[in-house]
C-alpha cells in the first residue's frame, strides 16, 4: 500500500489540474463514526462521485502473531478472544480446533455440542449489531435499539456460563473451561423462541421499508467472480450468491450431525451482490442459527466437558491449518509446532481483511453518501484486520 504522501503525489499533479477537474482528496477517517473500528478512507472523488478508495489500516496493530510465540498454547486462548471482539467465542473455537488437530487432542461430545450453542448464539449476537448499525447508517435509530435489546439477552446467557459479556475465554483447548449452568438450557429455548417473532419485526421495521431498500439496493454490486478473486468469504461471498459455507463444505465439530440451510444473496429487490443482499443474508443466518442452537439443545448429551490436557503440553513437531465459519467469514489459524510448549510460528487468517480489500474496486463511481452503507454492509472490524 502507498503511503499517504505518495498518494496524494500521484492522484494530484497541480492544484490548477484538481481545480480544472474537480478532484479532491477526502479523509474519511481513521475516527469517522460510520467506520466499524479505527480505519482511514483516502476518497479521491470527482465532486460527490468516488474515482478511487485507498484504505488505511493498521491503527490496532498489536502484533498478536508474535506475542503467540512467546506463550504457550493455553495462554493464547485470552488474545483470540481479541481477534473479533464482537464474536469471540468464534474465534476461541477456531483456535481451539488448530491446536486440537495439531496435538491429536479428543474433544468429549458435551462439549462439542456447548461449543457449537456458544457459537451460534455469538454470530446471531454479532449479526443483531450489524443490523443495528445499518438501520443506524441509514438514518434509522429504532433497529439499534431493538438489536442491543436481544443481544442483551445473549450476554446474559454468556454471563451465567463463564462469567463474561465480551471477552469470554470459555472455549478452551480440549473442550469448555465450564459445564453449562443450571437454567441455561431452558433460558436459551426461551431465547430463540423470542428472538424468532422480533426478526419478523425486523423485516418490517427496516430489512422491506421502502427508504431502507432505495438506500441499499444496487449499491456496491459484488460479483461472484471478483468476490471469489479477492478471498471473499462468509455473509459477503454468499450476498453475491456464491453457496459456502465451512459449516457445510468442510464441516467441523458437531455440525455434521445438524440440518440448517445457506441463504445466499438472489438479488430480490436489486441486483445480486448488492448491499442489500449482503444484508439480508445475515438476517436469514440468524433464523437457521435458532434451527442449530435448538437442535444441538436437544441432542446434548451428559458427560465431560473437557479432556485432560496437561498445562504445559508439547504438540509433535508438524503444521496445521484450520479454518472456520466465523460471523465474518473464514477464520483460519496456520499453526507451527518444533515440538515445545511454544508455536513455533501462528498465522491468523482473518475474514475481514480479505472482504475489505474487494471494497475498492467495487467503490468506483459510488457517491460519498452511498459508500458509508457499502462499506457498512461488509461488516469489517478493525481488530481482526490490524491483528
Amino acid at each position: 500500500m502507498q503511503d499517504y504522501t505518495t498518494i496524494v503525489k500521484n492522484a494530484t499533479s497541480s492544484i490548477e489540474e484538481v481545480i480544472i477537474g474537480e478532484e479532491m482528496l477526502i479523509n474519511m477517517g481513521p475516527q469517522h463514526p460510520s467506520t466499524h473500528g479505527v480505519l482511514n478512507k483516502v476518497l479521491k472523488t470527482d465532486g460527490e462521485i468516488i474515482d478511487e478508495v485507498f484504505p488505511q489500516i493498521g491503527y490496532l496493530h498489536r502484533g498478536l502473531e508474535k506475542i503467540a510465540e512467546r506463550l504457550n498454547y493455553h495462554q493464547f486462548i485470552p488474545y483470540t478472544d481479541r481477534i473479533d471482539y464482537i464474536s469471540a467465542m468464534n474465534c476461541n473455537f477456531a483456535y481451539a480446533l488448530a491446536i486440537e488437530k495439531l496435538a491429536g487432542i479428543e474433544v468429549p461430545k458435551r462439549a462439542d455440542y456447548i461449543r457449537v450453542i456458544m457459537a451460534e448464539l455469538n454470530r446471531i449476537s454479532s449479526h443483531l449489531i450489524f443490523m443495528g448499525t445499518m438501520g443506524l447508517e441509514t438514518g434509522a435509530f429504532t433497529p439499534l435499539l431493538y438489536g442491543f435489546r436481544e443481544r442483551e439477552e445473549i450476554l446474559d446467557l454468556f454471563e451465567m456460563t463463564c462469567g463474561q459479556r465480551l471477552t469470554y475465554n470459555y472455549i478452551r483447548i480440549g473442550g469448555v473451561s465450564a459445564d453449562l449452568p443450571s437454567g441455561f438450557i431452558d433460558k436459551a429455548r426461551s431465547f430463540c423462541n423470542l428472538l424468532e417473532k422480533r426478526i419478523k419485526e425486523y423485516h418490517n421495521l427496516l430489512s422491506y421499508n421502502r427508504i431502507f431498500i432505495n438506500r441499499m439496493a444496487n449499491i456496491g454490486v459484488l460479483p461472484q467472480d471478483l468476490a471469489i478473486a479477492y478471498g471473499v468469504s462468509g455473509p459477503n461471498l454468499r450476498g453475491s450468491g456464491v453457496k459456502w459455507d465451512l459449516r457445510k463444505n468442510e464441516p467441523y465439530s458437531v455440525y455434521p450431525e445438524l440440518e440448517f440451510d445457506v441463504p445466499v444473496g438472489r438479488g430480490e429487490v436489486g441486483t445480486p451482490g448488492d448491499s442489500w443482499d449482503r444484508y439480508i443474508v445475515r438476517m436469514k443466518e440468524m433464523e437457521q442459527s435458532i434451527r442449530l442452537i435448538r437442535q444441538a439443545l436437544d441432542k446434548i448429551p451428559d458427560g465431560e466437558v473437557r479432556s485432560k490436557v496437561p498445562r504445559l503440553f508439547k504438540p509433535p513437531p508438524g503444521e496445521v491449518y484450520v479454518r472456520a465459519e466465523n460471523p465474518r467469514g473464514e477464520l483460519g489459524f496456520y499453526v507451527v509446532s518444533d515440538g515445545s510448549t511454544n508455536p513455533y510460528r501462528l498465522k491468523i487468517r482473518a475474514p475481514s481483511f480479505s472482504n475489505l480489500s474487494a471494497v475498492p474496486p467495487i467503490s468506483k463511481g459510488a457517491m460519498i453518501a452511498d459508500f458509508v452503507l457499502l462499506l457498512g454492509s461488509f461488516d469489517i472490524v478493525l481488530p481482526e484486520i490490524d491483528r
